[in-house]
């Protein structure tokens, strides 16, 4: 099935009552996204023969967390410029952290943005006639601003990818980062984070599970061995 077909489906579902389609809302400059933590997918459960192994405790993750922040802060002097954009499902806890510990520091909370990358995947044919698509919020333009994409896990980068192509429907930005919480190696894509929280070598029948207190109840980053 085409993206144009999905996307027409998308808004008939929206208009029948059925949170379908990706919403693209404007937030004006300085204020929040919220999100409801209800919509978004846990982090699934590990199965009666995984083996785990635990990368990152709640404290662990804070500091790296807080690391990261003061990097994009770094790499980009004047924060009013920029925009955190949380790709769905857990770079969105992800933003919002990054957002308040910027404010702590520098007194000026950047914009965030919400990204869903559902009907940008290259995989879209195989994974079902009606995936699951959530809400997209990015401000009313991106236009010539820094976009800071922010991600938990950078794997083959086909994911970033398709969150590059969605961000080309909004605008064209000056300049696109990428803030992942955890590099797990196995690209197939050219693509590199700028900021990274911990690089891991894994193995292609281990999975890097990060849980987040809002999604998941608690906070910590593990890797299982399936």
């Amino acid at each position: 099935m085409s993206r144009e077909i999905l996307r027409d489906h998308a808004s008939s579902s929206l208009r029948a009552g059925r949170l379908y389609r990706p919403c693209r809302y404007a937030v004006d400059k300085g204020e929040s996204c919220a999100y409801d933590p209800a919509s978004l997918s846990p982090t699934p459960g590990p199965s009666p023969l995984s083996q785990i192994k635990q990368l990152l405790d709640s404290r662990q993750m804070v500091r790296v967390l807080r690391r990261m922040a003061g990097e994009i802060v770094e790499r980009n002097h004047d924060v009013d410029d920029l925009v955190l954009v949380g790709i769905r499902t857990r770079g969105v806890p992800m933003a919002e952290f990054f957002a308040d510990e910027i404010e702590r520091l520098e007194g000026t909370r950047p914009v965030i943005g919400l990204l869903d990358i559902t009907l940008y995947r290259d995989d879209l044919s195989v994974i079902g006639p009606q995936p699951i698509v959530r809400e997209t919020r990015l401000p009313a333009s991106i236009d010539d601003r820094v976009v800071v994409l922010c991600d938990d896990v950078l794997y083959t980068g086909r994911t970033i990818r398709a969150a590059l192509d969605a961000l080309v429907d909004f605008g064209r930005p000056r300049v696109v980062q990428l803030a992942v919480l955890v590099d797990r190696g196995h690209r197939e894509l050219p693509i590199q984070a700028d900021v990274v929280g911990r690089s891991i070598s894994t193995g292609d029948n281990e999975q890097v599970r990060v849980r987040f207190e809002s999604t998941d109840g608690d906070d910590r980053v593990e890797l299982a061995e399936l």
